[in-house]
Parts: C-alpha cells; sequence; structure tokens
C-alpha cells in the first residue's frame, strides 16, 4: 500500500478521498488554487500545495504542476477524483513517465472509452447493444442533417469528448438542427477542446441507468450493480438511487454481464461506470437498453452504491491500484436495502436552474456519518462561511440515506432534505423536497423526461406565510427574549403609559415587508400589516428551532440571525431577509423591461443584438458561459435596441447591465 498520495482534485471528492486514506494509514497531499486556499480540503490534507490562480485553467487542469507537487512531496500515487483530469489520457501517461502511480484505469482504456464515437463502435464489436446513430468522422452539417433524417426526429447531438450533460443538444424538428448542432460544438469545444459530434436517436421515454463495474490488474472484472439516475435537469443528474426501481432479476443480470464485458474489452482498471440508456415505456426488458458511454472514473454518486454493498470504493480504488486483486468475486456480492443520494446545489431552480453564487452564512445538515454508509450521511466540502465562487460547481453537499426499503428510505430523504439548512445563496433543496414527494417518482414511474414534464409543479414561488414573516419582523429588531436568564430582559418593552410600538422593515425578493409591532408581554407581540392585526407568540425556542402561536395556530420554525440577514426554514423550504442598514443610501433601479442584466457571472460568448434592431420578445440577444454551460438571455419585450454594452469574450458579474433598450411610447 502506499505511504503518501496527492489528490488532483478540490471539494468534496477530494475530502472523501482523505478521510478513507486516513483511516487506511496513507497521509495525503492536497492541491489548491487561490480561491481555495482556505477551503475545507485544504486543512483536511497533511500537507497542501498551491497551484496556481482561481481558473481551472491555470490551476486544476495544469497537470506538470500537480505532477511536480506529487515529485517534491514525496508522494508514490496520484488520485485524479472526478471531473478535471480524472479522464485525460495524456495527463495518466505523463504520471507513469514520472514514476507514480495513477489511481485509476490505464491510459489505453480512457483512450478507448474517451470519445464517444469509438466507444460506440468498440461496443459493437465487443457484442454490447448501442443506440442507433451516426459517431462518423464527417462534420459537414449538411450531411448530419441527413443522417438525422434517416434516423428519425427527434434525436440527440453530443460532443464525443462531453460530460455531464455539456454539449448535449435535444433537437425535435430538423429545422433547428443547425442552430444546436453549432452549440454543441461551441460546448464541446469550450468544456473538452474538442468540437466534434456524433447523434443518436432520441429514446422518447429513456430511463438511465448506470452499471458500478471494478477491475483489478489480474484480469478480474465484477459489477456493484445498477443505480438509476433517471432523474435529471438539463441532461445533469439530480437524485440518484440503487437499485433500480422495478429492475427485473434477469434484465439486472443481462445489463450487468454487458458492463462486465465491455470493461473487458478495453482491459479497464479500478472504478468505472458503464452507463445505459433503456427505454421505459413497458417496464425494463432484456432487449430494451443500450450503451451510451463509459465513464473511466469514480462517479459522483458512488455513495449508493457503498450503501447496497457494503464497500468502500476508495478503499477498493487505492488497493487495485497498489496491485492487489479484487477480495471477492461476482458470487459474493448482493444487494442490501436501498439507497438515494441527493445533489444541493447553489442554483436558482424558477430563473431556469440558474447557478448562483454568495457566502454560505449559515449551513446546518441532519445528524449522520460523513463520507462513510449510515442511515443519513453528508458528503460536503464545504463549510459555513465559505463562498461559492463562479469558478467552479457550485455543489454544496450530497445527502445519501440508506434504508431497508425504496418506500422507507424515500421517507428518509424527505426527512433529511428538511433538515437541510443554507443561507447565503440559493439553493435547490426546495426543489428537491418537491421531487421527493412527487407521486410518480414515489412509485418509481421514472424516466428523463420527468422533471421537464413536471417542471412546474416542482416548483413553489408562493411568498412566506403569515407567520414567517411575522417572526423576521420580530427578530429584526432584536425583540425576542434571549436565553440569558436575565430578569431585566422581560421588562425591555415596558412604558409606564402604554406599550412600546416599532417600526419593522425588511427586504425579501427585493421587496420591502413594513410591519408595526406592539410587544404585549416577553415572546408576545402584535404584528400590525395596515388595518390587519395578528398575535404572535414564541411559545419554545430551542437553539434555532422556535415554537409560534399565531392566531391561536402552532407552528415550529427554524430561524437564524446572521448580521443583517435573517433565514427561515420549514419543510424544505428557506426564505431570506435582509434588513436594511438606515444608514446606506437608497438607489433606485432601471426598469427591468428596458434592460438585459447578466443573471449569474460568466463570459458572453456570442452577442447576435445590434443597436437600432428591432427584436421581439424571447429573441436571443446574447449567448453566456457560465459553469461551462451556455444560456441564451433573450428580449424582454418587443421594442428597439438602444445600447449594447458588451462584446463577444468579455467577462459580466452578476446584475452587469448588457443591453437597454427604447423606451416604450407612452
Amino acid at each position: 500500500m502506499f505511504d503518501k498520495i496527492l489528490i488532483a482534485n478540490r471539494g468534496e471528492i477530494a475530502c472523501r478521498v482523505i478521510m478513507t486514506a486516513r483511516k487506511m494509514g496513507v497521509r495525503t497531499v492536497a492541491v489548491y488554487s487561490d480561491a481555495d486556499a482556505q477551503s475545507q480540503h485544504v486543512s483536511l490534507a497533511d500537507e497542501a500545495v498551491h497551484i496556481g490562480p482561481s481558473p481551472v485553467a491555470e490551476s486544476y487542469l495544469q497537470a506538470d504542476r500537480i505532477i511536480q507537487a506529487a515529485l517534491d512531496t514525496g508522494a508514490q500515487a496520484i488520485h485524479p477524483g472526478y471531473g478535471f483530469l480524472s479522464e485525460n489520457p495524456d495527463f495518466v501517461r505523463k504520471v507513469g513517465a514520472a514514476g507514480l502511480t495513477f489511481i485509476g484505469p490505464p491510459a489505453s482504456a480512457i483512450d478507448a472509452m474517451g470519445l464517444k464515437d469509438a466507444a460506440k463502435s468498440l461496443m459493437v464489436e465487443a457484442g454490447v447493444p448501442v443506440v442507433p446513430g451516426y459517431q462518423g468522422s464527417n462534420q459537414d452539417p449538411v450531411f448530419l442533417a441527413a443522417e438525422a433524417d434517416k434516423i428519425g426526429y427527434p434525436i440527440l447531438i453530443k460532443a464525443r469528448a462531453g460530460g455531464g450533460g455539456k454539449g448535449m443538444r435535444l433537437v425535435e424538428k430538423p429545422a433547428d438542427f443547425e442552430t444546436e448542432f453549432e452549440a454543441a460544438q461551441r460546448e464541446g469545444q469550450s468544456s473538452f477542446g474538442d468540437p466534434i459530434c456524433l447523434i443518436e436517436k432520441y429514446i422518447a421515454q429513456p430511463r438511465h441507468v448506470e452499471i458500478q463495474v471494478f477491475g483489478d490488474q489480474h484480469g478480474n472484472v465484477v459489477h456493484l450493480f445498477e443505480r438509476d439516475c433517471s432523474l435529471q435537469r438539463r441532461y445533469q443528474k439530480v437524485i440518484e438511487e440503487a437499485p433500480a426501481p422495478d429492475m427485473p432479476p434477469a434484465v439486472r443480470a443481462a445489463m450487468g454481464q454487458a458492463a462486465v464485458e465491455a470493461a473487458k474489452a478495453i482491459g479497464y482498471v479500478g472504478a468505472g461506470t458503464v452507463e445505459f440508456i433503456a427505454d421505459g415505456s413497458d417496464g425494463l426488458k432484456e432487449g430494451g437498453f443500450w450503451f451510451m458511454e463509459m465513464n473511466t472514473r469514480l462517479q459522483v454518486e458512488h455513495p449508493v452504491t457503498e450503501a447496497i454493498t457494503g464497500l468502500d470504493l476508495v478503499a477498493l480504488q487505492l488497493r487495485v491500484a497498489a496491485g492487489d486483486a479484487l477480495p471477492f468475486c461476482q458470487d459474493d456480492l448482493s444487494i442490501d436495502g436501498w439507497a438515494f443520494e441527493a445533489r444541493i446545489y447553489a442554483e436558482d431552480v424558477p430563473k431556469g436552474f440558474l447557478p448562483a453564487i454568495g457566502t454560505l452564512n449559515h449551513l446546518a445538515f441532519p445528524a449522520g456519518t460523513t463520507f462513510e454508509t449510515g442511515s443519513v450521511r453528508i458528503d460536503s466540502g464545504i463549510r459555513s462561511g465559505d463562498d461559492i465562487s463562479p469558478f467552479y460547481d457550485p455543489m454544496i453537499a450530497k445527502v445519501i440515506v440508506h434504508g431497508p426499503d425504496r418506500r422507507t428510505a424515500l421517507k428518509m430523504l424527505t426527512a433529511a432534505l428538511a433538515q437541510c439548512h443554507v443561507g447565503g445563496a440559493t439553493t435547490n433543496i426546495a426543489f428537491l423536497s418537491a421531487l421527493s414527494k412527487h407521486a410518480g417518482f414515489q412509485a418509481g414511474n421514472v424516466d428523463t423526461n420527468l422533471i421537464a414534464r413536471d417542471l412546474d409543479g416542482l416548483i413553489d414561488t408562493t411568498a412566506p406565510a403569515d407567520h414567517i414573516i411575522a417572526a423576521a419582523s420580530v427578530l429584526s429588531l432584536g425583540l425576542v427574549p434571549t436565553e440569558t436568564g436575565d430578569p431585566w430582559q422581560s421588562l425591555a418593552n415596558w412604558r409606564h403609559w402604554s406599550n412600546a410600538t416599532y417600526t419593522s422593515r425588511t427586504v425579501h425578493d427585493a421587496e420591502v415587508i413594513s410591519r408595526k409591532i406592539e410587544p404585549l408581554s416577553e415572546g408576545r407581540f402584535v404584528v400590525c400589516n395596515g388595518d390587519t392585526s395578528r398575535t404572535i407568540g414564541i411559545i419554545h425556542k430551542a437553539g434555532t428551532q422556535y415554537t409560534l402561536d399565531l392566531d391561536g395556530v402552532q407552528s415550529t420554525l427554524d430561524l437564524v440571525v446572521q448580521g443583517r440577514s435573517i433565514f427561515a426554514f420549514q419543510d424544505g423550504r428557506s426564505f431570506s431577509f435582509e434588513i436594511p442598514d438606515p444608514l446606506a443610501g437608497h438607489s433606485e433601479g432601471a426598469d427591468g423591461g428596458d434592460n438585459v442584466f447578466a443573471p449569474m457571472p460568466g463570459m458572453v460568448t456570442i452577442v447576435s443584438a445590434k443597436p437600432g434592431q428591432s427584436v421581439t420578445e424571447g429573441d436571443s440577444l446574447f449567448v453566456l458561459e457560465a459553469m461551462k454551460m451556455e444560456h441564451a438571455l433573450r428580449a424582454p419585450r418587443d421594442g428597439i435596441v438602444a445600447e449594447v454594452l458588451v462584446q463577444p469574450g468579455m467577462q459580466v458579474v452578476d446584475g452587469d447591465l448588457l443591453l437597454q433598450m427604447e423606451p416604450e411610447d407612452e
């Protein structure tokens, strides 16, 4: 076994590898960029080496610097995590040339599976079923459009080097082919340095089922059963589960064997995932699944496989890389219970899952294990006070639950999500909570279109309830009794002639909320909104949890005050209220109907608008690249463009003014 390894990654996966290595007595070296100098993975590692500025191209993709850091610190092996250099065969070759061990597959296996077109051809030779499509070298749009016509719409365009939904476009009619093809090429070039695309038939009711495989250096390959990753948005996974619902044993055996054959065909070593698309229109069948791609690395969702098998996949990676044989054969493996994983992201779901940034002033998760299997497990590389920056993936944490059966595990997931409290950035927790309660998902009727099909019902944009506003208003004035035991606290609002009256002002979703507050007695207040009065009482307070009584109706609410921010959490939903600074100046914002603002930090890649141009509401004006994904910014109304304030290649931040339109006629 190795004495010391370097982790060529950051965040949650770096922490995950460090914790397993620590249990095995293996010392660890972290690498970090400027933005990550104070990150959790840096503090957990035995040593840490600075490798460059914040952008990934100048730090985490700098193979030579990472290898030199390993040599300088005496590390014997490099674990790539996932993303970044994990599936870069040139990096693997450089690691070997430096006399170090790459904890993962050989470069030849990554080469074989790195390009989707070549991988499909190889799978055909190995007898693994593949989706009908075109994966040749001809990239002429006219030729590919003709191939799409032969396949039949709808079709998928995929960047051959893509992954995580990047460089992937669904095309439903021939008129959209050229535009979507160009977009897929741009994303492929931007994210992977390769614009070449393939096309394939789109399965109308698809299930995304993947098989975890593991191989050693002695020719042994096994599968560790399946994960269902059908709950996706924009081709990125949201909630994963293992095993897959309604999986017949015969289909599991056939899919597992196909995955093993795929791994053997390329001499695979280490942890990998063979991904299949299955036709879910009439249940899973032996002839109804097809190879999509192979991820030649550990997957983000690997904890659900660990939960149902009882294995530590990172520990297995280290042992196999050190030359050990797998300590089991296929017949030794079995499925125990059911597991779910939900990914908590800093993102604005109602605005189309736009990535969000911010400082996580408050962070609280349910009690459970960390980076190892338990009934509730939380894997995170983020701590309270950390920033979500525009440079990296905005994942905050993974919530993993393990129960005896699917129904129980899903209830555990709903309960765990309700206890995840994040303040300081917009998150998808409410969306995940709603998804965990979705009737179709609860029944196991999953496919990759479920979220898009039922999105409106999964997004709750209702305003905070009266008891939440009343409680936040009282807290904004500091009127809630403290737990100090000070006898004078109960008299803080007493007046000889009458009760004191205060005015509370908070801001929620850019709207000023004003309430008159009249204390009645310790912990009881009258809250007035115009001519409407409500009486709120704080019955009990334990930590951040408040038991409230609003006009005789009791409820429980979690409330946190951080500086001039108040965060309220209830039933998986969160609300933030800002307390205006009375000494700060006020400014009037521009009319949103006459302007287009950047909804997030990113780089402007395309500018379609020109001064004097007539546009129709919904016309594409700009393309903004953020988090390696392209986002079209559209005209807010019909009108004429007055001024364009950006050009291609410019970096913008959230709220930057990009375009002004001529005012509408009175």
